[in-house]
């Protein structure tokens, strides 16, 4: 599931009272112990339930509750991404997906919140390293269908290769994928589809 923190936050509330009372909280509650407006705690909840999160029966007083095949974390467990391959930082390499995830409790320690329509994808490759992004790193990526020039994105090239560099729109109307290594040649191409821009980096040391 793709939540946004408040989402997240108001789900779990909703499933822990829901433990402690056998009954949802109202509206009204939520609101008061989030410190926001129940506007506001009625726009998370139509879209809970329109993701599948939350169910309620609209006849029945206090009736929201966490829909059978949502799982949420309790909070001994860590915020997961997707992790969905390995991405190129030095040739592109083609594309795998993987039915694995990051845990980012194993890689940073207890984090709460969640992050919508966002996936991790672990460096191969030397060429970002000038930026910091370095090989073995995990690049958290918001997904994204355009990005701004000297943003550092996952891009899609036409040959159905992917990598990862610091994109530029060239005055002939090319794109510059460049790396961040000058030991590696920026990556020309009159089109690519740009799969999501990088919004984190992540690092472990043992």
């Amino acid at each position: 599931m793709n939540l946004t923190p408040r989402q997240l936050e108001i789900a779990t509330r909703i499933r822990d009272y829901r433990i402690a009372h056998g009954f949802s909280p109202t509206l009204q509650e939520l609101a008061d112990e989030l410190g926001v407006s129940k506007v506001t705690v009625f726009e998370h909840v139509g879209a809970l339930v329109k993701k599948g999160v939350l169910v309620r029966d609209p006849n029945k007083a206090r009736s929201l509750s966490i829909a059978e095949h949502a799982a949420l974390p309790n909070e001994q467990e860590g915020l997961r991404f997707p992790l969905v391959g390995r991405i190129a930082a030095g040739y592109p390499i083609e594309r795998c997906a993987q039915d694995e995830t990051l845990d980012l409790e194993s890689v940073f320690g207890p984090r709460i919140g969640s992050s919508a329509s966002t996936f991790a994808l672990q460096v191969d490759g030397a060429s970002m390293q000038d930026e910091g992004i370095l090989d073995g790193d995990y690049v958290i990526v918001r997904q994204a269908s355009n990005a701004r020039d000297g943003e550092r994105v996952v891009a899609l090239l036409p040959d159905g290769e992917t990598t990862l560099k610091t994109l530029y729109r060239q005055s002939d109307g090319r794109i510059r994928l460049q790396p961040a290594n000058p030991d590696f040649d920026p990556i020309i191409v009159d089109h690519c589809d740009i799969q999501g821009v990088v919004v984190g980096v992540m690092r472990r040391y043992d």
